[in-house]
Order: C-alpha cells, then sequence, then structure tokens
C-alpha cells in the first residue's frame, strides 16, 4: 500500500459533552507510525465539527440551520487539536471542505485532485470534511463515509479504514444476539443490507452501519478495499494498517 484514507466518526470524537481528546490524540499517533513507519500517504476523514461546536455553543441539532452553525464553529476547534497533535509529531496538516458536487464536476473535481497531491507530494496529512457549513443540502453527501468512500475512489487511495463505534460487520445484531458472529471478510454486499434503515448512534451522527455498507459497495464496485473497525481501540486498526495482520474488524474486498 502507498496511500490510504482513514475515516473517523463523531461518536469516536464525542464524549459526554467534550471532544474525545485521547481518541484524537491515540488517532494522530496511529497516523504518524503509519507515516513514519510504513511510508504511507495518509488522508484523513474527520466528522466531529458539529460535536466540537456544540462545546462552546449548545443548540437544537435537529434543526439544520443549527448544526451548521454549529459546524461553524467547531471546525476550527477540532482543527486546533489535530494541528497542536501533529506537531508533536514534526508533522503538518492542512483542511479540504468538500462537498458532492467536487467530485461530480470534472473542472472541479481536477482541481481538488491537484491541491491533493501538492499536499501529499510535500508530506502534509489532509483533513477532509464536508462543507457544510454553507452548502445545501442537495450538495452535500449527508454523512462522512460517503464522503471518504468518495475521496479513497477519486485520490486513488488503496484502502478506506473506518474507525467507527462498532467494531466490524456481524451476521446479526450483536446488541440483540449474543451469538451473532462477526463477518471478517466480505465480497458482496446484498440490496437488503443497503435498504436497511439507518441507525446513527449518536446525536452528533449523521450515518450508521448502512452508510458504512454503503460505502463499501460503492468502492467494491470500483475495485477498491475498505477495513471497518473500532475508532475506541485502535488495536485491531495497528494490527491490520501498522503489521498487517487481520485478527479482527471487517474487510470488504472483490474475491
Amino acid at each position: 500500500m502507498k496511500r490510504i484514507v482513514i475515516k473517523v466518526g463523531s461518536a469516536v470524537l464525542r464524549e459526554g459533552s467534550a471532544l474525545a481528546v485521547e481518541r484524537l490524540n491515540n488517532l494522530v499517533d496511529l497516523i504518524a507510525k503509519l507515516k513514519k513507519e510504513k511510508g504511507l500517504e495518509v488522508i484523513l476523514v474527520s466528522s466531529g465539527a458539529v460535536a466540537a461546536g456544540n462545546t462552546a455553543l449548545n443548540l437544537d441539532k435537529t434543526q439544520i440551520l443549527n448544526r451548521q452553525a454549529l459546524a461553524a464553529i467547531g471546525q476550527p476547534l477540532l482543527m486546533k487539536h489535530y494541528k497542536k497533535r501533529f506537531r508533536e509529531h514534526d508533522l503538518k496538516c492542512a483542511q479540504m471542505l468538500l462537498v458532492e458536487e467536487d467530485f461530480d464536476s470534472r473542472k472541479r473535481s481536477l482541481n481538488a485532485k491537484g491541491v491533493m497531491e501538492i499536499l501529499l507530494s510535500n508530506d502534509i496529512i489532509p483533513i477532509l470534511n464536508e462543507n457544510d457549513v454553507i452548502a445545501n443540502k442537495e450538495l452535500l453527501f449527508g454523512d462522512n463515509d460517503q464522503l471518504a468512500a468518495h475521496a479513497a475512489h477519486f485520490f486513488d487511495a488503496d484502502l478506506l479504514t473506518i474507525l467507527s463505534d462498532v467494531d466490524g460487520l456481524y451476521d446479526s445484531n450483536p446488541h440483540e444476539n449474543p451469538e451473532a458472529k462477526m463477518r471478517k471478510i466480505v465480497n458482496h454486499i446484498e440490496e437488503d443490507e443497503l435498504q436497511m434503515k439507518h441507525t446513527p448512534n449518536s446525536e452528533f451522527a449523521t450515518g450508521g452501519i448502512v452508510t458504512k455498507l454503503k460505502a463499501a459497495n460503492f468502492l467494491l464496485k470500483r475495485d477498491r478495499k475498505m477495513y471497518l473497525t473500532s475508532g475506541f481501540d485502535l488495536t485491531n486498526a495497528y494490527d491490520f494498517l501498522l503489521d498487517e495482520n487481520h485478527k479482527s474488524g471487517t474487510l470488504f474486498k472483490n474475491a
């Protein structure tokens, strides 16, 4: 592997009414190791702007304009934490805010690719998020799982890793069935799985397991791989990404 995209969700970066700084720190440590020990180019897709904004201002998050306002407050707070932590590893990061149209328009997608290549070639870690502060609903992906999948494809990454509040895909709901077994390798996603109801586990999240399946399906159709594992405990992420040892988590890949 040469280039990977890592996506971290709001549920991972939020703890109570505060930003989960320790988890953010652990994520930065992982990325630093991937860059320095494996020589990987890493693109980070980070949720958490709305959650970070809510630590400064408590608004009704069911209202779209309120969520946009919280994102406006939270995005610089989030970047402040990332910049501080990456600096401790002698690494620099940059912010890229995108919407769905950036990947649909040939001119805009070429511009985004050009900027991405400049950042990566200069050893900068791009941090992507949806530009949901000013964009209307029609221009947004709606969740960062889809943004991450598109980024992995359009920026020619070898793998998308999603760090989530779930540690993989199971054959049934592990919260309801203690006998549920993890599906470690998935080559195909059934249509009924893609049509399930979205069930985000956090009031700050916009996705759930279905949005992750849709992201995986998007990449499988384009012969790219996706790995889903926990963002709370990065042990499995270290095993898979750093040591190339697939002990746990779900790898979506074509047979």
